[in-house]
């Protein structure tokens, strides 16, 4: 939109609900209901920039889908394919390490994708929504953010959803990254600092409403894996692991997980959630070298809900175990 004879730069907020939207019930707690021309006006955005705003889903995030996803990436590319500069998905913070990697995925377009909410609703003291979506906004549209993926935007902070990570229950700094923030905004301006690779194009999911195809296990101590044996019969095809320390399961479990690797692609990651999975370091049963030698695939450095997320869209693009280890590992460091 022209404003005074200068071209605006324009951005489109996608609303899903969330605490962000979110209003005290006469029952008691809060449920999400404002609309995303709500959220857009509490935010106070930079006039400079044109703000359009639609209702693509109110809920919980946890109800939340894949195929939500699926259908929002459409939604983001048809938007940019009208000219659209950049796009801001508002959402519950609950499952954003998700949502946001699985539009990094999905979204081939180079416009900005940034996706944010807040940790306290708005009839809060120091709700935090209207800062988070102004910032967001500011980010969606600079042309430096062009290129970058999916992002989401904190705090003041910008990570890249292949990092970020939701690490306390309520605090407004909740969002982190193991490797840190990639740029941060001040005074409406975003400052990028590291610049990544996008991800390599992912295959288009050819099955639809399949139901949740991947699962994603926490082992524990003394772990006797007989949960496992189930998920075949349950309509399960592939599984992520998240193994102790770096990469390692109970001895116990080893016969179980061996005879699900020969079944569907298992991957291994490290319920630590920070660092790659070990290759060559360890030879005891159960160890990383172990389950490698019996077909589990090295999950390299990303967590387990982000492999569990990526396994699913793989698994209904009707990727093998042998494509599944291939884009893994375009994830490792030395790909990046």
């Amino acid at each position: 939109m022209a404003k005074g004879g200068i071209c605006l730069p324009r951005v489109h907020l996608f609303a899903l609900g969330g605490t962000i939207a979110s209003v005290p019930l006469s029952a008691g707690g809060v449920a999400p209901s404002l609309t995303a021309e709500e959220i857009v006006r509490a935010a106070g955005v930079d006039e400079a920039i044109d703000v359009s705003a639609s209702n693509f889903r109110q809920m919980p995030s946890g109800d939340l889908t894949t195929d939500d996803m699926l259908m929002l990436a459409e939604a983001i590319e048809d938007k940019a394919r009208s000219g659209i500069d950049g796009v801001v998905v508002t959402q519950g913070t609950d499952t954003i390490e998700e949502t946001s990697f699985a539009l990094d995925l999905l979204v081939q377009s180079d416009i900005p994708v940034v996706v944010t909410g807040a940790m306290r609703h708005p009839k809060l003291s120091g709700s935090d929504g209207p800062a988070n979506v102004s910032a967001a906004v500011a980010v969606a549209a600079s042309a430096i953010a062009r290129g970058l993926g999916t992002l989401v935007v904190f705090n003041d902070e910008i990570h890249a959803a292949r990092f970020v990570q939701k690490r306390h229950t309520q605090s407004p700094s909740a969002f982190i990254s193991p490797t840190g923030p990639i740029g941060w905004v001040a005074e409406r301006k975003p400052y990028i600092l590291v610049r990544l690779k996008r991800v390599p194009e992912l295959p288009r999911p050819i099955d639809t409403n399949p139901g949740n195809l991947s699962a994603l296990y926490k082992v524990v101590m003394g772990d006797d894996g007989r949960m496992l044996e189930k998920l075949p019969c349950l309509g399960y095809k592939g599984l992520v692991l998240e193994a102790l320390g770096g990469g390692h399961v109970p001895a116990k479990m080893v016969p179980i997980v061996a005879e699900l690797a020969g079944q569907m692609p298992v991957v291994l990651s490290s319920r630590t959630r920070n660092g790659r999975v070990l290759r060559e370091t360890y030879g005891f049963s159960g160890s990383e070298m172990d389950l490698f030698a019996r077909g589990v695939i090295d999950g390299s450095w990303l967590d387990g809900v982000k492999l569990r997320m990526l396994l699913e869209l793989l698994l209904r693009a009707g990727v093998g175990r042998g494509g599944v280890q291939e884009y893994i590992h375009t994830f490792d460091a030395n790909n990046l």
